[in-house]
């Protein structure tokens, strides 16, 4: 299926809009805050957390920047005014981080102090490798004005296991995910095992420091490993959580949420829904065989790696 999925990439421009649309409805809330409410609703009242992110990255003019905060703004009042139990996770490049790292930092103080105020917490998403050092960077400058700011590593890059060793020493609060972004075998892992490993590792090593670890996964090899840390450590329930994207192995999601684990679900929305769709597909082509999959009329696979 792997030469096929990258046939499927290779055109995805020329795919009919509805078919992706069919595509990314499983994965995306909506366009509109009130999709992302009603999900985030309906996952509270299954006792699962959630975190929302307003698609938008890689925004190329400091106006639609701002208007990013503004959207971020509105949903972080909407959550709280309902009573909603969610987080948001924001990507840097959505708030103009290769445009202005200063305003881009100025974006995100006025955000977290928002939040703050709201007794909400914010999450700084990781992107591609070209902005790991500069995500990073801000965060830890962040993380020393804010307390209720958290960040994302990611297990395939090689660099990872060494940015989980510093983020421990300052008992950082950390996303761990596998990654998807297409990266050059110098940059990354490109076994899935070692990658497993990798983010084995990495948890352990975030844990055993004391650090909050959301694990973010649904490799049920991984998921098994990460629970027998938590065993082996005698762990609360407060010093970590799963998290599943929206739509991805319900089962297993369901499975965890039955076993007592805490459990948050990424729930991308906004009407930059195709851009995010597009650039998903590319960057991960195990995804794309579900357009062909909606293509002739089959319903999307429930299966996940990451």
């Amino acid at each position: 299926m792997g030469l096929l999925n990258k046939l499927v990439v290779s055109t995805l421009p020329i795919v009919p809009k509805p078919i992706v649309a069919r595509v990314s409805r499983r994965y995306i809330a909506g366009e509109s805050l009130d999709d992302a409410v009603d999900v985030i609703r309906s996952l509270n009242a299954e006792g699962i957390l959630a975190t929302v992110d307003v698609l938008g990255e890689f925004v190329e003019t400091l106006e639609a920047a701002d208007r990013q905060v503004e959207l971020y703004l509105e949903a972080l009042a909407r959550i709280d005014a309902e009573g909603l139990d969610s987080h948001v996770s924001i990507k840097l490049t959505s708030l103009g981080l290769l445009l202005d790292e200063a305003r881009c930092l100025e974006n995100m103080r006025r955000l977290l102090r928002r939040a703050g105020d709201l007794g909400n917490r914010v999450r700084i998403d990781m992107e591609d490798s070209s902005v790991t050092d500069s995500t990073l960077g801000m965060y830890r400058q962040l993380g020393q004005e804010f307390d209720n700011v958290g960040c994302v590593i990611q297990a395939y890059l090689r660099r990872t296991l060494g940015d989980a060793q510093e983020l421990a020493r300052v008992g950082a609060n950390v996303r761990v995910c596998k990654g998807i972004y297409v990266e050059p075998r110098r940059i990354a892992f490109i076994d899935r095992t070692i990658v497993q490993r990798n983010f084995v590792d990495t948890v352990r090593v975030l844990l055993e420091a004391g650090c909050y670890v959301a694990i973010a996964t649904h490799d049920e090899i991984v998921v098994w490993e990460c629970q027998r840390i938590i065993r082996e450590l005698g762990l609360s329930r407060t010093r970590y959580e799963f998290q599943m994207l929206l739509g991805v192995d319900e089962q297993l999601r369901s499975l965890i949420v039955a076993e007592g684990h805490p459990m948050r679900v990424y729930i991308p929305f906004g009407d930059n829904w195709y851009a995010y769709s597009m650039r998903r597909l590319k960057e991960n082509p195990s995804i794309a065989g579900h357009v062909l999959r909606a293509a002739v009329g089959m319903g999307p696979s429930s299966n996940g790696s990451e």
